[in-house]
């Protein structure tokens, strides 16, 4: 049985081998020991730029003003010093270019970082 999940039966892949392994994979998709391998390293990068953004967020309403002067240019938060989303709006502020530039960069850092650890292996 799973450690993390006892009503459920524990997946073979699953044997305790790697750290922090209780057996949770509650859909089944490791199937092989290269499948878990690669959904744990896609995890940790998740987990990672997840944490920058939580911190990310807030950083930038506290420092866009003085960034933006620095540099002379226009200010992105809004007057109640929030900074452009979904949900506070003023997502039309920020260029598609930029967006693109960010989707670039980090399709660039993963191909690297996949091609030098398959190198590794």
């Amino acid at each position: 049985m799973s450690r993390s999940m006892p009503f459920m039966k524990r997946p073979a892949i699953l044997d305790g081998s790697i750290a922090g392994d209780v057996g949770f994979d509650p859909l089944g998709f490791a199937k092989t020991e290269e499948d878990l391998v690669n959904y744990r390293e896609a995890e940790i990068k998740h987990a990672r730029l997840a944490m920058l953004a939580a911190a990310g967020w807030p950083l930038s309403e506290l420092w866009d003003k003085k960034i933006a002067a620095t540099f002379g240019m226009p200010a992105l938060v809004d007057n109640a010093d929030r900074a452009p989303s979904i949900l506070n709006g003023g997502l039309d502020k920020i260029s598609p270019v930029y967006w693109i530039g960010c989707l670039v960069l980090a399709g660039a850092v993963d191909f690297y970082g996949t091609t030098v650890a398959k190198k590794n292996n």
